[in-house]
């Protein structure tokens, strides 16, 4: 297990990571960072070198591309702005990672997903085949989210869950966010005696309410709550996730000197599938349920409709859905055995009612527990 930052990038702690790089550290004022990149480049051989298998999730096709047709807003004035953006934005983008990897005698690969490739099981399975060939031949896959064909209602929105994500299906040890502020603060890390938190064991609603909603440069779309909701999905995995400061050149060689920043560690570890579950981020409806039924599921019962007090969206059967309690809470999700108008009609029954409704037998849960995670 990685015991602080430093093993992120130790490969006896580490031996396949995923980093992460936003759009505030690669574009300035349009332009690509070129200094910046080749520093980073020069970091990542020395980790190949010491035996540290790499996948890149990297933002800033839309800022580039946004700049290169002279868009307003860096690209995000509009969903179809942020579409052509990243259209004409993959291209150089793939294009300074190829060149700058080269450089350094490292192959890159282009990977892109929409969130689709990830939620869905057997898409998913079939990513996770071709990261594990690709590092196996030690190239360096470039992932990025498809923000051409992504829409406002089915993204990942940020990259940050998407590199939890993707260490997920890449069986990775640990996931480091390169960004622009040093880690995770007590506060506004622009107020006066703020604290920066080095350690932290488990994203509770504590650790939550310390986010601030914003990020500095304006031109990302994750900002520290973002980064928060990623250290949760790396979480379920037992990977390992990192916030470091990424603003100098050669930012992991800086990390392997100062060692500071927020590091999350994991205080679970979910079976591969419940892990895949637990990291899914389009739920398609929400079912809460009553006081009694919230006590079951922390003793790890099923769902069941007697407990059910309320069903929202439209879904079938096999569909995501959140788990709330009464008071709106979030408790969890999983997949549901009904379709949302079958969930309705047997609201609060208990299963000797449930066929009279349905018009046939019951099926044993509306969320099987081996179909739940909680969180």
């Amino acid at each position: 297990m990685v015991a602080d930052l430093r093993g992120l990038i130790d490969p006896a702690q580490c031996k396949r990571l995923v980093v992460k790089i936003g759009s505030s550290l690669l574009v300035q004022d349009g332009e690509p960072a070129r200094g910046w990149i080749d520093g980073l480049a020069h970091d990542l051989r020395d980790l190949r070198e010491a035996g540290i298998e790499i996948v890149l999730v990297s933002s800033g096709a839309i800022a580039l591309g946004a700049a290169r047709l002279g868009l307003p807003g860096g690209g995000r004035a509009s969903l179809a702005d942020a579409q052509a953006a990243a259209s004409v934005g993959q291209v150089a983008l793939a294009q300074l990672w190829a060149s700058a990897l080269d450089r350094h005698g490292l192959v890159a690969s282009q990977i892109l997903v929409t969130i689709g490739d990830l939620e869905d099981r057997r898409r998913y399975l079939n990513a996770s085949a071709t990261l594990e060939r690709l590092l196996e031949t030690g190239a360096v896959p470039v992932v990025n989210e498809n923000d051409s064909v992504a829409t406002e209602e089915i993204r990942f929105g940020d990259n940050d869950r998407l590199a939890a994500r993707v260490a997920q299906a890449a069986s990775a040890k640990g996931v480091l966010l390169l960004s622009d502020v040093a880690g995770l603060y007590d506060r506004d890390p622009s107020e006066e005696g703020a604290q920066l938190i080095e350690k932290v064991e488990g994203v509770t609603p504590e650790v939550i309410a310390m986010a601030s909603e914003g990020s500095s440069s304006g031109l990302g779309s994750g900002g520290m709550l973002a980064k928060l909701q990623a250290a949760r999905i790396a979480e379920r995995a037992g990977v390992v996730l990192g916030i470091v400061d990424g603003r100098h050149e050669g930012p992991i060689a800086r990390l392997r000197g100062t060692g500071k920043g927020t590091i999350f560690m994991p205080v679970r570890a979910d079976n591969a599938r419940k892990a895949w579950l637990g990291g899914r981020l389009a739920p398609e409806g929400v079912l809460t349920v009553d006081a009694g039924c919230v006590e079951a599921l922390d003793k790890g019962a099923s769902l069941l409709a007697a407990g059910l007090i309320e069903v929202e969206g439209k879904f079938q059967r096999g569909a995501l859905v959140s788990l709330h309690g009464p008071r709106g809470e979030r408790l969890g999700q999983g997949l549901v055995e009904y379709s949302a108008e079958e969930c309705r009609a047997i609201l609060g029954l208990r299963e000797n009612e449930q066929e009279a409704r349905l018009g046939y037998a019951p099926r044993a849960a509306v969320v099987h527990r081996d179909h739940m995670v909680q969180g």
